[in-house]
């Protein structure tokens, strides 16, 4: 697989800013995903890239969806993903939403609070249908990740406290239309030291135990033994975003060796993820024009058309993308500030980088930009929406 390579004299006559998706770099990355999950059902993350191309193509690959609106589950609809391969999350799934998922039949809903999971039983109750649910617990496990993308501790807003897990599972059994299937969890993003997934994968060894120890009773007065079915860890796998050439394809292996070696799965037990930057991060880059160079009193600036509009990730949480001089590669380095033209002094994407000398008309990429790239752009100052490239 060849990575950075890009058609300068195509770029050349297309309007700037734009996505550009390398469909080679997905195929390989599905490829090998693939291969490193079997018996492991992967259900990719619809917020990190839905551009129609990209769905379509990881449908066809056989990955289900993981899908955190009713929007999400319609794109994912639409795009060929099976309904019984699709998951619904979210701390504030509205009623329209979950009539539209049940009405599709998906496989089931990651459920957030004890207040959602009763309205979902009486959406499906007046529906005269059954609604799956895995409960999504918060595992109060760290992710060592930036505190804007970690997600599992417990003074995140996701998901249900670990203390409350017995009364939601023991009212999963009491109420009418719900089925329950077993447990969900996600500790954040960008991880790329497995030591975290493997504390969760303990924690989650302790919770099911806890919770296949109870007893219940359902609507009717029985009484059963609670039982997980399935196991959802969520995602969370990062990426290299400093060596994209070197490292183009994310640690598959290494991630699901931590749930083969450290999860207590039973033969029955189903096994779910829900990976997204790690699938299209690598074949998305952000091509833009370099605009000016500004020279300032300590630096100097590239002043480029694409902006926190158009690629929000260093402005929201200082996010890093390498930056590459396109247009004249083999030119001596200099050192520059990166930045857009929107109205915000956060409009940076990166301070004092060296960078091949870079003049007006020039072409940057910002590299590894297909996760939480376009689907975040927005028009703020009025700019219209970049476009996209699918090579």
């Amino acid at each position: 697989m060849i990575t950075g390579s890009f058609p300068i004299e195509r770029f050349n006559r297309l309007d700037t800013p734009f996505y550009y998706y390398d469909m080679s770099v997905l195929h390989e990355t599905l490829r090998v995903l693939r291969a490193e999950s079997a018996n492991i059902h992967v259900h990719y993350a619809v917020k990190a890239c839905a551009t129609d191309a990209i769905l379509t193509t990881i449908a066809q690959a056989g990955i289900g969806a993981d899908c955190v609106s009713g929007g999400e589950v319609k794109a994912a609809v639409e795009a060929g993903f099976p309904a019984d391969k699709i998951v619904f999350a979210g701390v504030a799934k509205a009623d329209k939403e979950i009539r539209y998922a049940l009405e599709q039949g998906i496989f089931c809903f990651n459920v957030e609070s004890m207040e959602e999971l009763e309205v979902i039983s009486q959406i499906a109750s007046a529906m005269g249908t059954t609604a799956r649910v895995c409960l999504r617990v918060n595992p109060n496990v760290d992710a060592h990740t930036h505190d804007k993308i970690t997600t599992g501790l417990s003074e995140n807003k996701f998901g249900i406290p670990m203390a409350f897990l017995t009364d939601a599972v023991t009212r999963c059994y009491r109420l009418p239309a719900v089925s329950f299937l077993g447990l969900h969890f996600h500790i954040g993003s960008q991880i790329t030291d497995m030591t975290p997934f493997v504390h969760l994968a303990q924690r989650i060894n302790e919770l099911v135990a806890t919770v296949e120890s109870l007893t219940c009773t359902d609507e009717h007065g029985h009484t059963v033994q609670a039982c997980v079915q399935h196991i959802n860890v969520g995602g969370g796998l990062g990426i290299l975003y400093e060596h994209p050439n070197h490292f183009p394809i994310p640690d598959f292996k290494a991630y699901f060796a931590v749930w083969r070696e450290h999860l207590h799965l039973r033969p029955d037990q189903q096994l779910h993820c829900e990976l997204g930057r790690s699938i299209v991060a690598q074949c998305g880059n952000l091509i833009t024009r370099v605009l000016y160079v500004k020279k300032g009193e300590n630096k100097q600036f590239a002043i480029v058309d694409a902006g926190m509009n158009d690629l929000i990730r260093p402005a929201l949480y200082g996010a890093f993308h390498r930056v590459e001089n396109i247009s004249h590669p083999d030119n001596e380095e200099q050192l520059y500030d990166i930045v857009g033209p929107v109205c915000e002094s956060s409009d940076v994407f990166v301070e004092n980088y060296r960078i091949a000398a870079v003049q007006r008309g020039d072409l940057l990429v910002m590299r590894s930009a297909g996760a939480y790239g376009e689907t975040m752009a927005s028009r703020y100052n009025l700019r219209r929406l970049p476009g996209h490239v699918i090579s």
